[in-house]
């Protein structure tokens, strides 16, 4: 009972990502830098598909809202990452390390289906464009929505309490930049054969159920355009599908390091750069890759320009 209380009344202490050297200063900048383009270009693209007819449509509907939890779960990180350095400290709360973990275990969660999700719409524009109407209705978008959310609260209430109900009675200073799973697991002593195995269980079902749609949903789409006679509507069939494509490759790949290896796999420099990566990288990487490969959107946004002239 004594370690018990004293783990939920102590805090952590969080070695963050800035090391007391001269390039610190550098990276500090960059982060920064990415992280207020992040919020911008996210929040650009979100009032792009707002105020646009044009982009009225369930592909637009969906990416709008993938912007929104890019804003939210990098602002969950960055900016107490931020803080952390101009402070000069990294001390964090049971509860504050509990509420991040929880809060980004859901945003990241709700992103792992949608992407997934997503895959599907592509999969109905191409493969059976007549009834995409009726397959991708507004109805079906706020599903595709709601499961996505859904999936995301579901994993922040299944694995925040297994994790954070661990008993941190040896070292509280997490070796990293934010209190990330594989990382409060290496800081719990005491038998941790269950916890990780729950914990790898409930990993691999939440990534291998979105994982599952994107496979299915492409291998539909590869055997549509195989049997396309036209080289136009390949290429077509290609370019429409080539964004998502890219996103989802860029964070799964990373997200699947973090959850589905082992332990034994992991160190606290390669789970920095992989959460570097997914975390921070990846929600200014998103609607970049989007705007960038989309003519849509680019259209969309010389409009806009040309109604405040």
């Amino acid at each position: 009972m004594n370690g018990n209380n004293k783990t939920f009344s102590s805090d952590f202490t969080l070695t963050g990502l800035f090391t007391n050297n001269k390039a610190s200063g550098f990276l500090f900048s960059i982060i920064c830098a990415i992280f207020f383009m992040a919020i911008i270009v996210n929040g650009v693209m979100i009032f792009l598909i707002y105020i646009d007819p044009h982009l009225h449509t369930p592909m637009y509907f969906l990416l709008s809202h993938l912007s929104f939890i890019d804003i939210l779960y990098i602002s969950t990180i960055v900016p107490k990452m931020l803080a952390d350095y101009l402070e000069g400290e990294g001390t964090i709360s049971f509860i504050a390390c509990t509420a991040q973990y929880f809060l980004y275990m859901g945003f990241v969660g709700a992103e792992f289906f949608l992407l997934g999700l997503m895959a599907y719409d592509r999969y109905v524009a191409i493969c059976n464009p007549l009834r995409y109407p009726v397959l991708m209705s507004h109805r079906v978008c706020w599903m595709i929505l709601a499961s996505s959310w859904f999936g995301g609260a579901l994993d922040s209430f299944l694995l925040t309490p297994i994790t954070m109900t661990l008993p941190f009675c040896a070292s509280h200073k997490i070796n990293h930049f934010f209190c990330e799973a594989p990382t409060m697991l290496r800081l719990a002593c005491g038998d941790k054969a269950a916890y990780e195995m729950v914990m790898y269980v409930c990993c691999v079902m939440m990534l291998l159920i979105p994982f599952s749609v994107v496979i299915a949903s492409y291998t539909g789409v590869l055997i549509t355009v195989h049997q396309m006679k036209s080289a136009e509507g390949k290429k077509k069939a290609f370019a429409t599908c080539s964004s998502h494509m890219m996103v989802v490759i860029l964070f799964y790949g990373a997200a699947l390091y973090t959850y589905m290896l082992p332990q034994s796999y992991h160190t606290p420099t390669k789970d920095k750069v992989f959460s570097v990566f997914y975390t921070i990288i990846t929600p200014l990487l998103n609607p970049l890759i989007y705007s960038l490969r989309n003519r849509d959107v680019a259209e969309a946004f010389k409009r806009v320009l040309a109604r405040c002239r």
